[in-house]
């Protein structure tokens, strides 16, 4: 069923290893969102080195309104694009590279397959933790993210560049991120905020859209996190950026971003 879309993985695959830019040909159009996520896998096995780290993105209704879906979309990250509080973040800028302020929200047990859907309750129960996280996002698409649609971010990893997660703060079972503030800044200078309800109307329903969508794909383990979308909205950065997001009673997290020079195939 993937036949047709192997050269089109070895674009993708290329183009997040040496800064490269893919254009679709007439028969790599993606029909389903299913076929989307079989793509995404296939990428993420030729970059290898998969991780505790998740991503899920389009949790506002803003960021599913560019992309035209109802829903969020998800990817696991490659373990040489997770970085942690102080890191450098080397990026290629030809991927137009945009930084958004997220909560990284940790699973303290498994969340295995099964049939039964998960409850509010039950995710709740299996987060012992959380952190400040910033997502820098991109396409390795020439259109851009917001002209490839749900099917295309999908499977381009859902447009991840890097996760850079701060130090996981315990959470009590009390605590709420739904009000809890994000401040983004750039070279120090504040240029978003906003706060946890931005993300599905609470993180928290972020983590139980991923635990129900994981349940049939082999379930969460315990030590995944899971940044959980964005809250600040997208911040246009470029190589030499300082970037800080500020997340209030789970703390901070920096990182500063350093340039990749695009190599071209030599095929």
């Amino acid at each position: 069923m993937l036949e047709k879309f192997e050269p089109l993985i070895k674009k993708l695959i290329e183009a997040r290893l040496t800064g490269s830019m893919v254009d679709i040909e007439g028969n790599e159009q993606i029909e389903n969102l299913e076929t989307a996520y079989q793509i995404q896998e296939k990428v993420l096995e030729g970059l290898g080195n998969r991780s505790v780290f998740w991503k899920v993105g389009s949790t506002s209704e803003e960021a599913q309104k560019k992309l035209g879906t109802d829903e969020p979309g998800s990817c696991q990250v490659p373990g040489k694009y997770c970085f942690q509080n102080g890191d450098h973040i080397p990026i290629f800028d030809t991927h137009d590279v945009w930084v958004e302020g997220e909560f990284g929200i940790r699973l303290g047990s498994e969340l295995p397959s099964r049939d039964e859907a998960y409850s509010h309750s039950e995710v709740i129960s299996a987060i012992d933790g959380a952190a400040a996280a910033l997502e820098l996002v991109g396409s390795r698409f020439r259109s851009g993210i917001a002209h490839s649609g749900r099917y295309n971010v999908t499977a381009d990893c859902g447009a991840n560049i890097a996760l850079c997660i701060g130090e996981i703060a315990t959470l009590s079972k009390r605590t709420s991120l739904k009000d809890n503030p994000a401040e983004l800044y750039v070279n120090d200078k504040k240029v978003a905020s906003g706060s946890g309800e931005k993300a599905l109307g609470d993180p928290i329903n972020v983590m139980v859209w991923l635990a129900n969508q994981q349940r049939s794909r082999g379930g969460l383990r315990a030590g995944s996190v899971v940044s959980t979308g964005t809250c600040t909205g997208l911040f246009k950065v470029k190589p030499g950026d300082n970037i800080r997001l500020s997340c209030g009673i789970i703390g901070d997290v920096s990182a500063s971003l350093d340039k990749m020079t695009a190599t071209l195939n030599d095929e």
